[in-house]
C-alpha cells in the first residue's frame, strides 16, 4: 500500500513537551491546557471520571 509520511516539528518553545509529558501532567492532574486543544482536555478530564 502506499501512504504518505508527514513530520511536524513544534516551535522551539514547545520542543521540549512529549506526549508522554502531558500524559504525566494530566495524570496528575496539572493544567494541560496551554499545550493541548480542549477536546484533549476533554477527554483527559473523562478519564479522570473513571479512575484514570
Amino acid at each position: 500500500p502506499h501512504f504518505e509520511a508527514v513530520f511536524l516539528t513544534p516551535s522551539e518553545q514547545y520542543s521540549f513537551i512529549s506526549s508522554t509529558l502531558i500524559r504525566e501532567i494530566a495524570r496528575l492532574k496539572g493544567d494541560v491546557t496551554k499545550f493541548v486543544p480542549q477536546a484533549v482536555v476533554e477527554a483527559f478530564e473523562r478519564k479522570h471520571q473513571q479512575g484514570w
